[in-house]
């Protein structure tokens, strides 16, 4: 099959729906069909072999969050030029509604789309505002996925329609099998994220480290991901910023490493969040996870069945949910055994026969609407959005 996938998002910046897609890239690659990926991406960024670039993107305030974009007339021609050279069975959007490549590919595309949805926001007033400008490129869909049903929850409350929820997925044998790092065992919590992104939660879990040190004084916070160090300790007391260690951006191999390494996972995100893709790759690796109970993180972690939640942006909730495990040997290796024996079901090999069952449905009733055009003529196949190639 040749499947064209479109990434909204700048693939130079590392993020969730990236990786999302080029690892499901990849899981089709190795099952032998042919993937392109277009994706926005600066002039001097390495791409894989099957990416192709839409040109620069800009950054653009977009569900709470800075997202770099690709819209505008060069990347309208390049979406147009992509689409005519790969000729493909079925193109995969991702977030179509976002202003950037998705929408211009739902506009120029011809046959099968299949779209993932995978933001959550309840409150979205730029979905609301610009539902007439998207509603004519969004019946050109042929299938809708949701990576959870809070996504989901938010395509039907905005855009209408409904879609399948299919996770997000991970390869969890890369997780599992990784080898610990030394220098990050020994009664160490683990974050991961962008330091400067408020949502991210990072200054609650730096709020509640203080009281986390004042009962568990040989602990250290592990924080990998990029931004202001200096700022992201300023509200701790000095003589504590010495327990906070940070590691920058790391490689996918020492993100494995890292997970493996830690006694706790803590994602104390406050709120934008429709999965929770390092929830998955926590368990995958073995660690223990505690995080915030948005709705979407409870869902991944089975309701408190496969990880521990605490009330979102409490700080003291966090602490005190903190220490107790930390101290808890016991609790942390059932939550290891509970975390592992769940995230079987977010693996590559369910999840991504689960969307290639969707592209073989559309691709299956897109023969079958050219059998019937050729009897009946071409009205049908127009008005489905179905043209000739």
């Amino acid at each position: 099959m040749r499947i064209g996938i479109v990434c909204p998002y700048s693939w130079d910046v590392p993020g969730g729906v990236q990786f999302h897609i080029r690892d499901l890239a990849e899981y089709f690659i190795r099952l032998g069909h042919e993937v392109s990926v277009l994706a926005p991406a600066d002039d001097d960024t390495p791409l894989p072999p099957y990416v192709v670039s839409a040109g620069r993107a800009v950054p653009v305030p977009y569900n709470g969050s800075v997202a770099r974009l690709s819209f505008g007339f060069l990347s309208a021609a390049r979406v147009r030029r992509w689409l005519h050279d790969g000729a493909f069975d079925v193109v995969h959007i991702h977030e179509p509604s976002s202003p950037s490549l998705g929408l211009l590919t739902c506009w120029a595309a011809q046959g099968p789309i299949v779209a993932t949805f995978h933001t959550s926001n309840p409150r979205s007033r730029v979905m609301v505002a610009a539902y007439s400008i998207l509603q004519a490129a969004l019946e050109k869909i042929s299938a809708r996925i949701a990576v959870s049903e809070y996504a989901r929850r938010t395509l039907v409350e905005h855009l209408g329609g409904d879609a399948v929820v299919i996770p997000n997925g991970v390869d969890v044998g890369f997780f599992a099998k990784a080898q610990p790092k030394p220098e990050w065992q020994g009664d160490t919590i683990g974050f991961m994220g962008r330091i400067d992104e408020p949502r991210k939660g990072l200054p609650v879990l730096m709020k509640a480290l203080p009281r986390i040190l004042a009962e568990r004084p040989q602990t250290r916070l592990l924080v990998a991901g990029r931004g202001d160090e200096k700022e992201a300790v300023e509200s701790l007391p000095e003589e504590l910023r010495a327990r906070v260690e940070f590691l920058g951006m790391v490689s996918d191999q020492d993100k494995a490493r890292f997970l493996r390494s830690v006694d706790l996972y803590v994602a104390p995100n406050t709120g934008g969040e429709s999965f929770g893709i390092i929830l998955v790759e926590a368990m995958s690796a073995g660690a223990p996870v505690l995080a915030s109970d948005l709705d979407a993180f409870a869902q991944v972690l089975d309701y408190g069945g496969a990880g521990e939640l605490f009330a979102n942006e409490d700080a003291d909730a966090l602490a005190e949910a903190a220490v107790r495990l930390l101290g808890d040997p016991a609790r942390l290796a059932e939550l290891r055994d509970r975390g592992r024996a769940h995230v079987r079901r977010f693996d590559w090999s369910t999840v991504g026969a689960d969307i290639l069952s969707v592209y073989e449905t559309v691709t299956s009733g897109a023969a079958a609407v050219a059998t019937a055009d050729d009897d009946r003529g071409p009205g049908l196949r127009a008005r489905l959005g179905l043209a000739r190639d």
